[in-house]
């Protein structure tokens, strides 16, 4: 979408607010020895204290409030009572939600206590990509150049990208135009950003893989070569300068 008045901003500060305080609460609350989906639970009492509703509930009929991937699951992953979280493991929670008619998406990896499997480096990578894209996006710059510029960063640390996964316009739906901000440069991408306009972007930076196949859960993606992950997720509005960073206060870059 894009903001033409003064409510449609207030209206997204307020969806914004809330996914990304339910993705800093959920981190926070994450610990070894609870299972996914009370993790879940707990993040979906929180939007739902906040007025907010599921964004993948209402859109997919996702089997959960949040996706929940863990390890080797690169997203989507489904919470559930068996999956019991351990020291030092690999953890994307992704928290997208509805509220009075404007949706917002955020998301962001994080390892579980000490980082015994040396996942930091991953993550880090993930986080400052994501803030040097950030921070390259105005009204006019080509999508296909944000992507580029993805890749490379990603590549001088030693990692790939995924390459069917990628950002998306949000704001009256959870997907809107832009339908594809890819991680790699699309050269048939010919679409700039345009000022005012509300936009997820994410980084899908990985170890090995660099397509994301869906498991027999019809949920749940791995990387078509193994390894791991990191995502990392704003919803911004594009300006002439510096986006407006809407889901600030999730504090994934603290």
């Amino acid at each position: 979408m894009s903001i033409t008045n003064d409510a449609e901003l207030i209206g997204m500060q307020k969806v914004s607010e809330a996914v990304a305080i339910t993705l800093k609460e959920m981190r926070h609350f994450a610990k070894p020895g609870i299972s996914t989906k009370e993790l879940d639970n707990y993040g979906g009492q929180i939007l739902n204290d906040l007025g907010a509703k599921s964004a993948p509930f209402l859109t997919y009929n996702f089997p959960g409030f949040t996706c929940i991937s863990v390890d080797h699951e690169f997203c989507h992953g489904i919470p559930s009572d068996k999956r019991i979280l351990k020291e030092g493991e690999l953890i994307n929670i992704d928290v997208s939600a509805e509220l009075n008619g404007f949706w917002s998406d955020n998301g962001g990896s994080f390892i579980l206590g000490k980082d015994i499997h040396q996942h930091q480096k991953l993550i880090d990578a993930s986080k400052e990509i994501l803030f040097k894209t950030i921070n390259n996006i105005k009204g006019g710059v080509k999508i296909s150049d944000i992507g580029f510029l993805m890749e490379t960063e990603a590549k001088k640390r030693g990692y790939k990208v995924i390459k069917n996964l990628t950002g998306h316009g949000v704001g009256r739906s959870l997907h809107e135009e832009p339908h594809e901000i890819a991680n790699y440069k699309d050269r048939f991408n010919l679409a700039r950003f345009r000022k005012n306009s509300v936009v997820a972007i994410e980084t899908f930076i990985s170890t090995a893989s660099t397509i994301a196949e869906t498991l027999e859960d019809g949920w749940t993606m791995v990387g078509n070569k193994g390894g791991f992950m990191a995502q990392h997720e704003h919803t911004i509005i594009v300006t002439d300068v510096k986006p407006i960073i809407l889901t600030e206060m999730n504090e994934i870059w603290n």
